[in-house]
This record gives C-alpha cells, structure tokens and sequence, in this order.
C-alpha cells in the first residue's frame, strides 16, 4: 500500500462526507437493485457507503477502510436506521473474504493511492460472485481545470502531483482505469467519465475553502515539506489562492473522472 497523501484531516473528512450515490457513483445506479450484497472498499467516513446500503438493502453491505480509526467514527456516525450495513479494518491487497461473496465490489478514489492497482483489481474480482461487478471510479489530477487562472493553483497541482507519486500513487488514475482492468484479466469492462463541477457561491465557498485548510494542516502538508516539493511559505501562498479563486464570481473548477464497471465471470 502507498501512503494515503491526504490523510484524515478534518478538512479531508468534509470532503468524503459529501459523497452519496448520486454525486459520486451514478454509473454504478443500474446494478445497486434491493437484496444486493456489496462491498465498499477504502469506505472512509462511510457517507457514500451507507448510501449504497440504502439502495440495496435488504442486501448486506460491508465497507472496509486501512484506517481503523475510521472505521471506528464509521460506524459511530452510522444512522440508525440503516441495519444493512458494517465496517471492518482491511486491506484490498488481502481481502477477508471467501472467493465469490458479493454482487458488487465498489472503490471510490481508491486505486489513485495504491501502488499496485492491477493486484487489487484482481482481488476484488476474486471476491466477486460470477456475473457480479468490479467497479471503481477515480479522478485525473492532471485533467483537472480552472477559471480564472493562477500561478498559485498551477504549483498546487504540480505540487500534488508530485507528493503523490512519491507515496507509491498515481494521480492520474482515472485515465488509467479501462487498461488496469485488461491487465487485471477483466474481459468484459464497461468504461465511463463524470465530472464535479465547483463554480456556484457556495459550492466554490465549499470546495477553496476546505481545500485553503487542506494544503496547510492535512497530512499532504507534512508530506509536500518532507519531501521537499513545497515549503510552508509556498503551502501559505496556495491556501491563499484557494481563497481568492473561491471569492472570485466567476470562479469555475472542474474534476473528471474514470470509471469502470468489469464483469465477473
């Protein structure tokens, strides 16, 4: 496993506690019928996962993160009304399970932060039932674009870019995602892209704001410094940029990404 470049920063934390099925795996809607077993795998916070359990309960649903303090507030912050649903500690590298247990095997902005996507793949296949689904969407750092332009924002991603391929990711995974799967042995695979677009008041206030936080006090600040990609004076300068983008009434910030949907056979 490659080090997780974000971290678990509370600034990091609002931003997956934002995702829901309908945000962030709409590709995945036709296959999430009631009575679905699924597996969410890298669930964090687990906002998406039970998401996922209330569009297939009765069907269980597991979802498993690296970090067991995660797993912990997961399962705290789990609404009482969703009985479905479980988090456990795991590794994709090294799943629990028996071969052939879920219908579905999902991974949201996973791969991206492993150093070998292929093996995993493989892994989530191996505990998929046959005629299941493998699925996994990821962004492309590098096909990220902006309005108005800034130097600031342009060292961000080159900055970004850089810390996390040196904790063993890829940053462009979501380009990536139709040849993991071929490598992985998937023969059927069907590939897709969606984007976020930030560019309301609120959603830039949201998005410049959590991301100014983010470059300072997450773990991606330790990272950049130790590795010497950034000093703090330079992290100061990009936080500023996120704010002044966000102020901006024209501001406009646009994320792609991958997605897979591989059929188990």
């Amino acid at each position: 496993m490659g080090r997780y470049t974000h971290g678990h920063h509370e600034s990091v934390l609002r931003s997956h506690r934002r995702r829901d099925v309908g945000n962030s795996a709409g590709y995945l809607g036709t296959h999430l019928a009631p009575g679905t077993s699924l597996l969410d795998v890298g669930c964090g916070p687990g906002t998406l996962t039970v998401d996922l359990a209330r569009r297939v309960a009765p069907g269980p649903v597991i979802g498993i993160d690296s970090a067991e303090s995660i797993v912990r507030q997961a399962t705290d912050d789990c609404p009482p009304d969703v009985t479905n649903v479980e988090f456990r500690a795991g590794n994709v590298h090294g799943l629990e399970f028996m071969d052939e247990t879920f219908d579905v095997v999902h991974a949201h902005q996973v791969l991206q932060h492993i150093d070998d996507p292929i093996a995993a793949l493989r892994e989530m296949g191996r505990v998929c039932l046959p005629g299941g689904v493998v699925a996994a969407r990821d962004a492309d750092y590098d096909a990220m674009s902006w309005y108005p332009q800034d130097d600031r924002l342009d060292h961000w991603l080159a900055t970004y870019r850089a810390v996390a391929a040196a904790n063993g990711g890829q940053p462009d995974a979501g380009r990536y995602l139709l040849a993991w799967a071929h490598e992985a042995g998937f023969a059927h695979v069907e590939p897709s892209a969606s984007v976020w677009c930030f560019a309301t008041p609120r959603d830039r206030n949201w998005w410049g704001g959590l991301w100014a936080e983010r470059i300072v006090e997450s773990a991606f600040a330790d990272y950049a410094i130790e590795s010497g990609h950034a000093t703090r004076d330079d992290l100061e300068g990009i936080a500023a940029a996120w704010i002044s983008w966000a102020s901006c009434r024209d501001g406009w910030f646009a994320i792609v990404h991958g997605e897979i949907i591989c059929r188990a056979v």
